[in-house]
């Protein structure tokens, strides 16, 4: 694996990280469907969009981590 601006053990903890909020997504998007309370469904759709553009950031770590 060729890291020329990170670590692999930092490229490792991203990708944990990514698998996280990944998981995160997943659950907060199946929750939200199976809510009555719309207090928290909204909590749960402004969860969902947040960690879309988490999601999307740490993508950009890993794919673009020779780039600068």
């Amino acid at each position: 694996m060729d890291t020329k601006y990170m670590g692999l053990h930092e490229t490792h903890e991203i990708h944990e990280l990514l698998m996280f909020k990944n998981l995160c997504l997943t659950k907060a998007t199946a929750m939200g469907a199976l809510v009555q309370d719309q207090q928290l469904k909204d909590m749960l759709n402004s969860d969902v969009t947040a960690t879309k553009q988490q999601v999307q950031r740490l993508q950009e770590f890993i794919t673009n981590r020779g780039v600068q």
